[in-house]
């Protein structure tokens, strides 16, 4: 409360509510070190798209139970500037010949006012929700299966190249294919087919445009991939592997005994009908593979309040924020980097270390490396490890941070093998390599300036590495020199051969 016994407002937080087909979500974030963090998420399956009849209007009792949820929400909106704050609906709403019913009563319980969006303005929002959490600089294709609407973008970049909303969704084809919660060849079959009609209306211009990469931006890809990885997969969903998905479910037989490894008991509902939504997309549209998007419609809608944030390297603002928030020696953390750069352009053709996404991880690794000495020194790398495990990274994939929390656990003193080999970003051969030259570069970099660090020549026989330094200069640096005989026998212990000359 200020002095006049009125709330505080905080003018650094903000706060998003997506009033979706299937769940109203409300996303809360405070604006810290360049980068936002989230203080809040609350998520509510209302399906108002299930109150949807055929001539859509939208029943008394699917309104209330819109209306109930965003009692529910209206109490964290009460502390945050109304310029803060955006709520928007989608697909449903903007079908509903009686939607002013419900916004009507919708605003009087938030105090604010609603935007129902276009499906093409959706689509729009959703790409850059994308772009603004997921690093990619080629072209690339998102996916966003909602309640009632699908939204497809080809992209690059910032710009949205090509927007389409079509009319079909989780909700509304579980509804129209699987009401009787029979998992039958019969109800697949017919959402499938159904979805397939309205993705070729679409897909030629689609196919001709093309693009690089594939994500998805919702919860029927968040599934998927959760299953994948409960079934001892990597990340990546194909079209074979729906399809498998899609015979364990068959086998099932009825939506009530549907137990797949790695299915969350809330996603079980709509489950069926947006995996149907998606193996026909793959079809239709020829995609050959698949990953889960960092961010979508609500994080579109945040990063347009923040003009600030808007257009940065995604990937370049989530390090600086890092840096910042764990107050990490940020020259320090360059030197490394560069000393790393150096030992990676030396063993350019022996280790093939061409790859951009490999060195660019490297140089993450190297600019985080100390991320945990706010906690303490002697298991900083512990802590770094723990931290970037459980931290939101945007830029970052799920494999990726999983990469970037091996090469800092592993960093300094005994290295963990295991932990490097639960990789599903890239091979296990190239994050050990990226591990051996990120403790090297840590090594040759002790001393904290730029003057003393050597001129080092590194070179590679198949996985054995000899490190050679200029002649005379491990007699006058005993402390560097027994640090590189101790990393001799850490890597030794590893089973990899390393020679200092």
């Amino acid at each position: 409360m200020d002095g006049a016994g009125k709330p505080t407002q905080h003018n650094d937080i903000y706060a998003v509510i997506d009033l979706g087909s299937n769940s109203f979500h409300m996303l809360m974030v405070k604006v810290v070190g360049g980068s936002v963090q989230v203080i809040g998420r609350v998520k509510r399956k209302v399906r108002l798209a299930a109150g949807l009849n055929d001539s859509l209007v939208l029943s008394k009792q699917a309104m209330t139970r819109g209306w109930e949820c965003l009692a529910l929400f209206a109490e964290r909106l009460q502390d945050i500037p109304s310029a803060n704050i955006r709520i928007v609906g989608t697909a449903t709403l903007r079908l509903a010949r009686n939607v002013k019913t419900f916004l009507v009563e919708a605003e009087a319980i938030l105090g604010q006012p609603i935007q129902v969006i276009s499906g093409e303005e959706e689509a729009r929002i959703i790409y850059l929700g994308v772009a603004h959490t997921s690093n990619c600089d080629s072209n690339r294709l998102v996916i966003d299966i909602g309640g009632a609407s699908t939204e497809i973008i080809v992209g690059q970049g910032f710009q949205p190249i090509l927007l389409s909303s079509l009319n079909m969704g989780c909700v509304t084809f579980l509804e129209r294919y699987f009401e009787n919660n029979e998992l039958s060849e019969a109800n697949f079959n017919a959402a499938i087919a159904a979805a397939e009609h309205e993705i070729r209306t679409i897909s030629e211009q689609y196919l001709t445009q093309g693009w690089q990469n594939a994500v998805g931006a919702s919860g029927t890809v968040q599934a998927m991939q959760e299953i994948l990885v409960g079934q001892g997969k990597d990340e990546v969903i194909t079209l074979p592997r729906l399809e498998a998905i899609m015979q364990q479910a068959l086998a099932c037989g009825h939506m009530d005994q549907l137990n797949l490894p790695g299915l969350a008991q809330e996603r079980k509902q709509v489950f069926p009908s947006g995996l149907a939504i998606l193996i026909a997309l793959f079809r239709v549209l020829n995609i050959s593979g698949m990953t889960l998007s960092g961010g979508a419609l609500r994080e579109g809608v945040l990063y347009s309040m923040l003009p600030q944030l808007q257009h940065q390297d995604v990937r370049a603002r989530t390090m600086q924020s890092m840096m910042v928030r764990y107050y990490i020696d940020q020259q320090h953390a360059e030197r490394v980097a560069d000393m790393a750069a150096t030992l990676a352009s030396q063993l350019h053709q022996q280790w093939n270390l061409s790859s951009f996404e490999g060195l660019a991880m490297l140089r993450s690794g190297a600019l985080l490396h100390e991320l945990g000495l706010l906690i303490e020194y002697k298991n900083h790398h512990h802590h770094g490890a723990y931290i970037i495990s459980h931290a939101e990274l945007p830029g970052f994939t799920r494999a990726q941070q999983q990469l970037l929390m091996a090469l800092v656990y592993n960093h300094r003193a005994d290295i963990h093998k295991e932990i490097l080999s639960k990789q599903t970003m890239t091979s296990v051969l190239l994050a050990v390599r990226l591990t051996r030259l990120l403790r090297l570069s840590v090594i040759l970099s002790m001393r904290r300036r730029y003057e003393v660090l050597p001129e080092v020549q590194i070179t590679a026989q198949a996985e054995a590495l000899t490190l050679t330094l200029p002649q005379g200069w491990l007699e006058h640096h005993p402390l560097m020199r027994a640090e590189l005989e101790q990393e001799v026998e850490y890597q030794q212990q590893a089973g990899w051969q390393l020679s200092i000359e």
